[in-house]
């Protein structure tokens, strides 16, 4: 896919169309890009219209100026989803990416075809202990990418990615990250429990893998209280990026999940 960048923006889309598809945006992980997904695009190439963008501080999306927040992100997908002449989509969004594809769901409801996100968090209704848990771990992990960014990704890449194959993959898009990007995720917070969730009237689906952090799998299961109508899925054999650990499994879920099954063979449900 051919990179295109949104004017008035720092920010980098790419797209493959296929014909009068449904479309499916994809959204990454921190500190890597939207190759996290290759996987992905190489299933559903023929079979659906496919958008991806780097993330602000990612990828070829590292260049803004001062000023750009990642809290501007739904508003550039917004005008990319314009500019491309797309009235909705199927939203996939993975740890970082999960926030912003709720953020988006929260912004433009009618936009949205079906949320679904791993390794992520409701942001809606983030409990506060958790959130201070989550912000430390954060910290934890920027303060070792300021004495090494192959130190950072070394450690990064065991939290994120449970398969060698993963990890590898994911610590060489993570070894490009450049650590000015870490001020565009400074605004993270001002997307958190900014608003209430109102009735779906779109399909939701929230997983993570067996082998995520446990507090991963606690927000999971709180989430799926929270909202009891949604599927809820567990990845045998995957951590934190399930989509780059079990791509098989991952790319049948989502095929199922956008089909309308309402079950997800192979995974366990998280209930």
């Amino acid at each position: 896919m051919e990179p295109i960048t949104l004017a008035n923006s720092p920010i980098t889309y790419f797209i493959s169309r296929t014909g009068q598809a449904e479309w499916v945006l994809f959204l990454h992980a921190a500190f890597v890009d939207h190759n996290m997904f290759r996987a992905q695009f190489a299933y559903f190439a023929g079979k659906y219209n496919i958008l991806a963008v780097d993330i602000i501080g990612h990828g070829q999306s590292a260049d803004g100026q001062k000023g750009d927040r990642i809290d501007q992100m739904s508003k550039w997908l917004s005008d990319i989803m314009e500019t491309e002449h797309i009235d909705k989509v199927h939203i996939v969004g993975v740890s970082l990416g999960a926030v912003l594809a709720q953020d988006f769901a929260n912004r433009y409801p009618h936009a949205v075809s079906s949320l679904a996100c791993f390794g992520g968090y409701d942001i809606n209704h983030f409990d506060g202990k958790m959130k201070a848990e989550n912000s430390a771990k954060q910290m934890m992990m920027m303060l070792k990418a300021i004495f090494s960014v192959k130190w950072f990704a070394e450690a990064n890449k065991k939290i994120s990615a449970y398969t060698p194959q993963a990890q590898n993959e994911f610590f060489d898009m993570n070894i490009r990250f450049p650590k000015k990007s870490f001020m565009y995720l400074a605004a993270l917070d001002s997307m958190v429990n900014q608003y209430e969730t109102g009735q779906r009237k779109y399909p939701l689906l929230i997983g993570c893998g067996k082998f995520d952090i446990p507090m991963e799998l606690e927000a999971v299961k709180a989430w799926k209280r929270s909202e009891p109508d949604c599927t809820a899925v567990l990845f045998e054999n995957a951590g934190h990026c399930v989509n780059m650990d079990v791509p098989q499994e991952f790319n049948k879920t989502m095929e199922s999940f956008w089909k309308g099954a309402g079950h997800c063979r192979g995974r366990e449900k998280i209930t």
